[in-house]
C-alpha cells in the first residue's frame, strides 16, 4: 500500500514545540536534565492547556497549541523545574508524615493542593525570570513575587493567610487549570533523594563550570574599581577550577559600615546565606586574600557546618582550620597571613575529627585560639545550622557539587597539585552515607560469622517412613554452647531516652541477633543503677522486656556488672545504647560499640565503634 505523502509530516505547532525543545537543550543548566516528554492532542489535556507535568516524571505538551519556540522552551523548563525542585515530594509539601509503625508512614493531607500548585508556579516563575530564560507573560511587579518569600512554603503560607484566589493562568503552564498531576499522592523516598533533584544539582554545578571555562578569556569590566578582595575572588573564577564554582556562588561582603559584622577581624563565611565577610581594614595584599578566600571556600565546599555532629562548634571550627591551612600550604595558593592562621606541621595528614579529639585533651588551652574571625570566635557562622528541606536545590547541594565538578575539571586540565586528603574528602561528598543499620550489621558480621553446617545421616523424619531403608543426608548446624555465641546490651533507660529511641535501637539489635544465630543476649538496663535482666532470647529483646528505672544516667555500674559476671564470656562484645548524656569517664575493657542518636556526641573519645541511628 502506498504511503500518504503527508503521513510523516508534522504540523506547524509540533515544529514549534521541537524548536522550543532545542532552545531548552542548548541552555547549560537544562541541557543535561533527563526529560520524559510526550506530545499529545488537545483532548488529552484540554483545548487551552499547553502543558502539564506528572509526578511520574512525564511532561505532556499539547500539539494543538500555537506557541512560539521560546515560549515552548519556557514551558518545558517550567514543567521540569516542578520535578527538579521536588514539588511532588512529601517532605517538601505543606502536609506532614504521620508515623504508623517503624516500617509504615501515612501522609496527612491537610493542605490546599491548588494553592500549593500556585505557590510552586510562582517560585518557578521568579527563578526563570532571574536567569532570564525563555519568554513569559508574567507580571513580575505583583507583590506576591517579593524576594521576601525565599521558598515555596513561605509563598504558600502567604497565599493561605491572605486568602488569595487561585490564578493559574498568570503563573502556570496549563491556562486556568493546575499544571501538576499527582499532588494528592505525594512521593516518599526511604533512601536518598529524588533523582530529579540530584540531576539538577549536578547540572547547576556543571553550568557554573562552563561559565568558569569561558570566563578566563573575557575582559573584566570596570576591574580597576574593584577591591583587592573582589579581584582575588575573580582570580579563582578565571584561573582555578577547583574552587572557581564556589567562588561564583558566594558574595563578597565588606564589613565596613556594618555594625553587625564589626567582630570580624579578617574574614568569616556564612554558608547558609552564601556570603563571605571580609574586613578591608586588615591591610592584606592580593596573595594573602587568595589564601583567606580559598580557606573560606573550602569550609563551605567540604560541609564543615553540617559535619559537626554534636561537637563543640568552636573547637570543631579550629580543627577544620588546621586541616584546611595544611592543604593550602601544600597547594601553594596565595600567601599565609600572619594573623588568624592556625597551622601545625605535626597535624598534617590528620582528619578534622582526629584533630578535634586532640584539641579536647586540653580544652582550656585551645579555647582561645585565633581564627580569621578573631580570638575565641569561629569563622564558620552557622547560628545553630539545620538543613532546610524546603529549598529546591539547597546551597549545600550547590557547594558539594561545585567542588566535585571543580575537582573533575581541575584534574582533567592538570592545573596544579591537590593533596590526596583533600581529593578523598571531595570524593566522599559525592558518596551517600552508609545507613546506620548497615554499619551495625557489619559489626555483627565481625563478631558472629555464619554458623557452619554439616551433613548427617541420622534417622529421617516420619515423612520419609514409607522408604526407611533409603538414607537421605541432611544439613544440620553444629551444636554451640549458648554462652559462646552471645553479647551484651546495655540500655540507657534515663529520662532523656524516649521509648521510640529505645525501641528503634533495640529492634535493630534484635533483628540482627536473630539473623546471626545468636541464641541468647545478656541484657542490662541502667540509669543511676544497673538492672540485670539476664539472658534473653533475641526475639524477646524489643517486644516483651519490661524497662525499669528512668532515673539519672550513670552507665559504669552496668559495665562493671558485666565485666565481673562469671557467666558472661571474657571476650564477649558489648553494645551500649544511649543518648550520649552519660558520665565523662566511662571505662569499658571488653570490646564494645555505642549506638547513639544522629547529631549527638559522646563526652569522651570512644575506643569502640560509634553508630548513629536516626
Amino acid at each position: 500500500m502506498a504511503k500518504n505523502k503527508n503521513e510523516n509530516k508534522i504540523s506547524k505547532n509540533e515544529q514549534q514545540i521541537f524548536d522550543g525543545l532545542a532552545i531548552f537543550r542548548k541552555h547549560p543548566l537544562f541541557g543535561n536534565l533527563h526529560l520524559n516528554m510526550s506530545v499529545v492532542p488537545k483532548n488529552r489535556l484540554g483545548k487551552n492547556v499547553p502543558a502539564k507535568v506528572s509526578s511520574s516524571g512525564m511532561v505532556y505538551l499539547n500539539k494543538d497549541c500555537d506557541k512560539a519556540p521560546n515560549e515552548w522552551a519556557y514551558i518545558i523548563a517550567h514543567c521540569m523545574l516542578h520535578l527538579s525542585f521536588g514539588h511532588f515530594d512529601a517532605d517538601r509539601m505543606p502536609g506532614y508524615m504521620q508515623q504508623i509503625s517503624d516500617k509504615q508512614q501515612k501522609w496527612v493531607n491537610d493542605y490546599d493542593p491548588s494553592l500549593w500548585n500556585m505557590a510552586c508556579d510562582i517560585f518557578i516563575s521568579r527563578f526563570l525570570a532571574d536567569i532570564k530564560f525563555g519568554r513569559s507573560n508574567i507580571d513580575l511587579s505583583q507583590s506576591v513575587i517579593s524576594d521576601s518569600f525565599s521558598n515555596e512554603l513561605k509563598i504558600y503560607e502567604h497565599l493561605v493567610n491572605t486568602h488569595a484566589s487561585v490564578d493559574f493562568a498568570s503563573f502556570g503552564t496549563a491556562g486556568e487549570f493546575p499544571d501538576m498531576i499527582g499532588t494528592d499522592s505525594p512521593l516518599t523516598y526511604r533512601y536518598g533523594k529524588n533523582r530529579y533533584i540530584s540531576e539538577f544539582a549536578y547540572a547547576l554545578a556543571d553550568s557554573v563550570r562552563s561559565v568558569i571555562d569561558s570566563a578566563g578569556d573575557m575582559p573584566t569590566e570596570h576591574s580597576k574599581h574593584k577591591s583587592v578582595m573582589q579581584k582575588a575572588a575573580e582570580w579563582f573564577i578565571n584561573h582555578y577550577p577547583l574552587l572557581g564554582g564556589l567562588a561564583a556562588g558566594f558574595k563578597i561582603i565588606e564589613t565596613t559600615g556594618r555594625t553587625d559584622l564589626n567582630d570580624i577581624e579578617i574574614a568569616a563565611v556564612n554558608i547558609i546565606n552564601g556570603e563571605i565577610y571580609v574586613n578591608p581594614a586588615t591591610g592584606l595584599d592580593f596573595e594573602e586574600w587568595k589564601f583567606v578566600l580559598a580557606h573560606e571556600y573550602l569550609h563551605a565546599g567540604l560541609q564543615h557546618h553540617a559535619r559537626r555532629n554534636g561537637r563543640d562548634p568552636y573547637l570543631w571550627n579550629i580543627a577544620c582550620d588546621f586541616v584546611i591551612n595544611g592543604w593550602l600550604h601544600e597547594m601553594q595558593i596565595g600567601i599565609m597571613p600572619q594573623n588568624g592562621l592556625l597551622y601545625d606541621e605535626a597535624l598534617n595528614n590528620q582528619s578534622a575529627e582526629e584533630i578535634y579529639d586532640i584539641l579536647t585533651d586540653n580544652i582550656r588551652k585551645n579555647s582561645r585560639l585565633n581564627t580569621f574571625r578573631g580570638y575565641g570566635k569561629g569563622d564558620i557562622i552557622d547560628k545553630g545550622w539545620t538543613p532546610d528541606i524546603n529549598m529546591p536545590t539547597s546551597l549545600d547541594d550547590f557547594c558539594k557539587n561545585a567542588l566535585r565538578s571543580g575537582l573533575e575539571y581541575h584534574t582533567s586540565t592538570g592545573r596544579g597539585f591537590i593533596p590526596a586528603g583533600l581529593i578523598e574528602e571531595i570524593k566522599a561528598l559525592s558518596m551517600p552515607p552508609v545507613p546506620w543499620d548497615v554499619e551495625l550489621a557489619k559489626w555483627f558480621d565481625t563478631w558472629f560469622p555464619p554458623v557452619e553446617k554439616r551433613r548427617t545421616y541420622a534417622r529421617p523424619s516420619r515423612r520419609q517412613s514409607s522408604t526407611p531403608d533409603i538414607p537421605r543426608p541432611n544439613w544440620v548446624r553444629y551444636d554451640i554452647p549458648e554462652h559462646s555465641r552471645t553479647y551484651a546490651v546495655i540500655i540507657d533507660t534515663s529520662g532523656s531516652m524516649s521509648p521510640t529511641m529505645i525501641g528503634k535501637a533495640l529492634g535493630a539489635a534484635a533483628s540482627y541477633s536473630v539473623a546471626k544465630d545468636v541464641p541468647l543476649v545478656r541484657v542490662v538496663f541502667c540509669d543511676a543503677q544497673a538492672y540485670d535482666i539476664g539472658y534473653v532470647a533475641p526475639e524477646d529483646i524489643a517486644g516483651r522486656v519490661m524497662i525499669k528505672g528512668r532515673g539519672g544516667t550513670v552507665l559504669q555500674p552496668a559495665v562493671d556488672l558485666l565485666e565481673n559476671s562469671k557467666d558472661f564470656p571474657k571476650d564477649g562484645p558489648v553494645l551500649i545504647i544511649t543518648d550520649s548524656y552519660i558520665e565523662h569517664d566511662l571505662k569499658v575493657h571488653h570490646e564494645h560499640a555505642f549506638l547513639i542518636p544522629a547529631g549527638e556526641r559522646l563526652p569522651f573519645r570512644p575506643k569502640g565503634k560509634v553508630f548513629y541511628f536516626k
